[in-house]
């Protein structure tokens, strides 16, 4: 049944904005990513009875959509850019709900049970009032995880949409690590062990009693997945196919890229790449190959010892960039210039992310650097990533999408985001301080290009996968082959200078979230063309680009599908 929402005319950015009112209403994770008091004890709805409430909303969002564009006459450039995201948005959601696309949801990247863990983290925890809340939200969690498990066995009567079993070792294994956590008392009391030790007895209790029951229940879904789950997908295809795919690449790009073209370039980078690892490798330690620089890299390069100490080495790599390129090629609001580094979870994925601000910036963005059990950190592959996920990469961006909250829609500033859009300027902004200068060593530039080399393998290993495509003859693994998982592992090995561990992460991810893989190349690729193009019309007017200008004027668009983002960024 489709969600009540106000009748007549109004302005796009009014039914953008209400469909974000709704969405934190019907979805309590929402709610605390946004930093609003809505539903402070709630927990989101992952039963089909909660999915089927996100999509009549998208319905019914779409249908005010309509109303609103007919009545409004010529819309402004900000008006315009809004509604068609927010179509393309939810009409691109709704495919993945009208495919129960959302019933096979086992990944251990961006996954609905780490969405669970996530609402806290986003939570205020300064005083008692706040730890009431936690406590009573986590209370709830049992109830959220058995909605989860109801989606998946609803998922066991489809044949066609049960997960794959690598799939399924990866996610049991990351809820052990969580039951695990804080000591052997499971994460949950990890993250309640932070509360005041003068809380109130009752308090204590009920934060006490709640983890309890958490750890409990994320056990129980554990051996679910490993008991019940697991046997009815052995045998089952690792791959979704060329029409699935398709379905969830339009998701994360906002596109409807060509699968046979972008595999083929995905390989082309993939030698272009390795080509230029070859020569940094050789700076790096002459006459070495470039496995062996990376692993003399990690023995004898400049390294962090203890996690405190990385995460302060992360803080300062971003407080210099934003005191260097504030001013110079980018122009900063004051709240803006804050951003914290952080320690990731136990039982995280393998890979540094961010988190925005909240919309009031009363929570900071932060980068998360997860430690997987390591005190001591080479410096050579962390530079480059922190300028991914802090500055100028995914701070600048979703930071200054919300210091626009004003003349952007709240849709635009929070939840309408594009993986492509911001992976792609993430990728862009690496490049950037390459261009710079501020990668000053030959390891920190082998890192970045390490780095490079596995968002071009990720276009290769995603499509391959999935489509099951050829391996040309070339490849140094299964030339002339099909893909297989433990091709991809092993192809990814050989050209990774990342852990076992981050391999195996990375293969799960990709067969967790078929298309969000290549959303890094294609978005860079666009977001690079774009500038190139706006240069070339400047250009040709007798005129330079003023990139400072070019810069804060594409981070002012707003989220951007893959299909609008190069001709707007031209236009600039």
């Amino acid at each position: 049944m489709d969600n009540d929402m106000p009748t007549g005319p109004r302005a796009v950015r009014e039914v953008a904005d209400a469909y974000v009112d709704g969405l934190a209403r019907l979805d309590p994770g929402t709610a605390a990513f946004l930093g609003v008091p809505a539903a402070r004890g709630e927990m989101p709805d992952l039963s089909p009875d909660g999915r089927a409430a996100l999509d009549g909303l998208s319905r019914t969002t779409l249908r005010e959509l309509d109303r609103a564009e007919r009545s409004a006459g010529a819309l402004s450039d900000v008006e315009r850019r809004c509604g068609r995201l927010l179509r393309e948005r939810l009409e691109a959601d709704l495919a993945l709900g009208t495919d129960d696309e959302y019933l096979r949801e086992v990944v251990n990247v961006y996954g609905l049970q780490q969405r669970v863990q996530g609402v806290f983290q986003m939570m205020p925890t300064g005083d008692a009032d706040d730890w009431a809340h936690v406590a009573e939200r986590m209370d709830r969690v049992p109830d959220t995880l058995a909605g989860f498990r109801e989606s998946l066995t609803g998922n066991l009567e489809k044949d066609r949409f049960v997960a794959a079993p690598a799939q399924v070792h990866v996610i049991a294994g990351q809820l052990d690590a969580w039951v695990r956590d804080g000591d052997g008392r499971g994460w949950y009391a990890g993250f309640c062990a932070d509360a005041d030790a003068d809380a109130p007895a009752p308090l204590r209790s009920a934060l006490d009693g709640a983890a309890t029951r958490a750890v409990a229940a994320t056990a129980e879904l554990r051996d679910w997945l490993r008991d019940a789950y697991l046997p009815r997908t052995e045998g089952r295809p690792d791959g979704v196919g060329a029409d699935r795919y398709r379905t969830w690449a339009r998701f994360w790009t906002g596109a409807e890229p060509d699968l046979h073209e972008t595999y083929a370039w995905g390989w082309a980078e993939y030698r272009r790449i390795r080509d230029e690892m070859r020569a940094e490798a050789e700076r790096v330690r002459p006459g070495a190959g470039v496995r062996e620089a990376m692993r003399h890299l990690d023995a004898h390069g400049e390294a962090e010892e203890g996690v405190e100490a990385i995460r302060l080495r992360l803080q300062g790599w971003m407080d210099q960039a934003l005191a260097d390129l504030d001013g110079t090629l980018f122009d900063l609001a004051p709240p803006v210039r804050v951003v914290e580094a952080a320690i990731a979870p136990a039982g995280s994925g393998s890979a540094a992310y961010y988190t925005a601000p909240s919309v009031d910036f009363s929570r900071p963005g932060r980068t998360w650097l997860p430690t997987q059990g390591r005190t001591r950190f080479p410096l050579w592959s962390l530079r480059s990533v922190w300028y991914h996920e802090g500055v100028p990469g995914h701070h600048l961006q979703l930071a200054q999408w919300r210091h626009l909250a004003d003349s952007l829609s709240t849709y635009q500033t929070t939840v309408g985001g594009i993986d492509a859009c911001t992976e792609g300027w993430a990728m862009y902004a690496e490049r950037l301080m390459d261009e710079l200068g501020h990668l000053p060593t030959a390891g920190d530039r082998l890192g970045f290009l390490d780095w490079q080399m596995l968002r071009a393998l990720r276009v290769v290993l995603d499509i391959g996968a999935h489509l099951a495509l050829r391996i040309p003859e070339d490849s140094p693994v299964g030339a002339g082959r099909t893909w297989t998982p433990a091709l991809a592992k092993e192809f990814l090995a050989l050209h990774s200078g990342q852990t076992p561990g981050f391999v195996d992460s990375e293969i799960g991810r990709y067969l967790g979230l078929p298309g969000q893989a290549i959303s890094y190349k294609l978005g860079e690729r666009a977001w690079l063309d774009g500038r190139a193009a706006a240069e070339a019309a400047h250009a040709a007017r007798g005129e330079r680009l003023d990139l400072k200008a070019w810069h804060m004027s594409a981070l002012s668009l707003g989220p951007l599908g893959l299909r609008d983002l190069q001709e707007e960024l031209a236009g600039l």
